[in-house]
């Protein structure tokens, strides 16, 4: 992922982004000033994709990535994955600092074939760091192929988080996601929506199933998580994100969110 297509700051990600040649693996810190090879701050890309996969984390601040087939968002310290080609783009909200690898398609292979967001422990991240070190070499010496291949399974043994929201392609079924995520707090049930749309509740069932993997009910909870992530990273109270949520109380959003990431909203955001 280019993570802006402006000319001057990310020519060398851009570039880099492209080859097929050198290190199997690249890596780079960035930040949010002007100079850096992979600009941070409060950006927006176009669509676009790219010959090596990607691997993207922020420090601080939030990602979202939306690909054809779904979103993701990404909170502090958790590693985006993008694999070779895939179209995208991107959305940065207060990322100051982050790092950004690049990996050949033979060695993406040996990695998730479809957008996800991986877990990164403290090993991941010094591995990283070391990685930025050999940016420029045009090839690597026996120690640096050793640390490489040690990344690469550190990436292989990482847990996804469940942090995808998936998009339907039924025109029909579109319709009605699109409404509901233009107000979450609309508490409708299944059949409401069905009636709204002209379809059965049995349609909606199906599609929903067929189409997203998960029920209209995991659905909406699942879009709503995205979105509250979104906004407690932003600096929102969590009365506020229940509330504009949909929620009656804060304890039942808590809930929620608890038995999805297994934390609390606090926990979630100050233990990473």
């Amino acid at each position: 992922m280019h993570l802006g297509d402006a000319p001057s700051p990310n020519r060398w990600l851009q570039e880099a982004s492209e080859r097929r040649d050198g290190p199997a693996i690249l890596a780079v810190w960035g930040d949010d000033t002007a100079s850096s090879d992979f600009q941070l701050g409060n950006r927006e890309t176009g669509w676009h994709q790219h010959v090596r996969g990607q691997l993207f984390c922020v420090e601080d601040g939030l990602v979202q990535v939306e690909t054809p087939h779904g979103a993701w968002v990404m909170p502090p310290h958790r590693a985006g994955w993008m694999p070779p080609d895939v179209p995208h783009r991107a959305r940065l909200s207060g990322a100051h600092r982050g790092w950004n690898v690049l990996i050949t398609p033979d060695l993406a292979v040996e990695l998730p074939r479809t957008p996800c967001v991986l877990a990164v422990n403290p090993l991941l991240r010094a591995l990283v760091d070391r990685a930025t070190r050999w940016l420029h070499q045009a090839e690597l010496d026996v120690a640096q192929l050793r640390l490489q291949a040690v990344l690469l399974d550190e990436l292989q043994q990482a847990p996804q988080e469940a942090l995808h929201l998936p998009m339907p392609q039924d025109r029909r079924l579109l319709k009605i996601v699109n409404a509901l995520l233009l107000r979450l707090e609309d508490s409708r049930t299944l059949e409401a929506w069905a009636q709204w749309a002209g379809l059965s509740a049995r349609t909606i069932t199906r599609l929903f199933q067929q189409e997203t993997g998960l029920s209209f009910a995991q659905w909406r909870q699942q879009a709503r998580l995205v979105q509250a992530l979104e906004r407690l990273s932003n600096g929102e109270r969590v009365a506020q994100v229940a509330d504009a949520l949909g929620y009656a109380t804060p304890s039942a959003f808590i809930s929620m969110f608890q038995r999805a990431l297994g934390v609390t909203p606090a926990r979630w955001f100050t233990s990473r």
